[in-house]
């Protein structure tokens, strides 16, 4: 009854659109769905990069230097209907649609996730300016939609943002991974804190492009015992 009024009262919005849903109780209009391009087959077989030519295993920058992380999981191709609906969830404020990506991300991938059987999840994490003007960390809301749907604990803290970077849209390759690359430390009081086992994290990110942010976060795991690291985010770029 209560998510019935709430549901009336504050009606939800398509994370695609930004309209009413066009069906109550739904998390997004039906046909907005449709608009929406799933990674699928052939894609890069580590960070998860749709591919153009289905002979090849790798794209271009995971076949050309090793990463820190195991493996990527991604949902959407980050086309312009996804450039527009991860803007409102991070700048203006739409957190609800968390609930729809988390929503559609488990129902690809909730067996892989599973498989993986992390210790727990690790939202990428934002600089405390950053935080303070927007008020949220959107790969924290993404994380705990999806540590409260599969029951994994979330280390929000386990990764500082100790440098405000630039924007990584700015720059080229090489400057985002300059740029990133010494941007984030694991904090040892948060690991200390948390008394089970911690060999194999999740990473939890909204868009992933060059990959320079998560191989970043990666690395900085990687370098404070962390075994195995994997990373899971909303959309991603082209691979070529």
């Amino acid at each position: 009854m209560l998510e019935t009024l709430l549901d009336i009262l504050y009606p939800r919005r398509c994370p695609v659109c930004s309209e009413i849903v066009d069906k109550r109780g739904e998390l997004s209009c039906t046909g907005c769905r449709n608009r929406l391009i799933t990674v699928e087959e052939p894609k890069c077989k580590k960070c998860g990069k749709p591919l153009e030519q289905e002979t090849k295993e790798y794209c271009y920058d995971c076949d050309r230097r090793r990463h820190y992380f195991e493996r990527g999981f991604s949902l959407w191709l980050y086309n312009e209907d996804m450039q527009k609906s991860m803007a409102d969830f991070k700048y203006k404020g739409r957190r609800e649609y968390a609930a729809f990506y988390i929503n559609e991300l488990l129902k690809k991938y909730q067996k892989e996730i599973e498989d993986i059987s992390p210790d727990a999840l690790v939202p990428v994490p934002i600089h405390k300016k950053k935080r303070q003007t927007r008020g949220y960390n959107q790969a924290e809301i993404l994380a705990d939609e999806l540590g409260k749907r599969l029951n994994l604990p979330v280390l929000s803290e386990l990764l500082i943002r100790k440098k405000d970077t630039l924007p990584q849209k700015q720059l080229n390759d090489k400057e985002r991974f300059r740029n990133i690359s010494e941007a984030f430390a694991f904090s040892q009081e948060e690991r200390c804190n948390y008394k089970k086992e911690l060999q194999r994290v999740l990473l939890v990110d909204d868009i992933y492009t060059t990959g320079s942010t998560i191989e970043a976060c990666a690395r900085a795991l990687k370098m404070n015992g962390i075994e195995e690291v994997y990373f899971v985010s909303i959309c991603i770029g082209k691979g070529y």
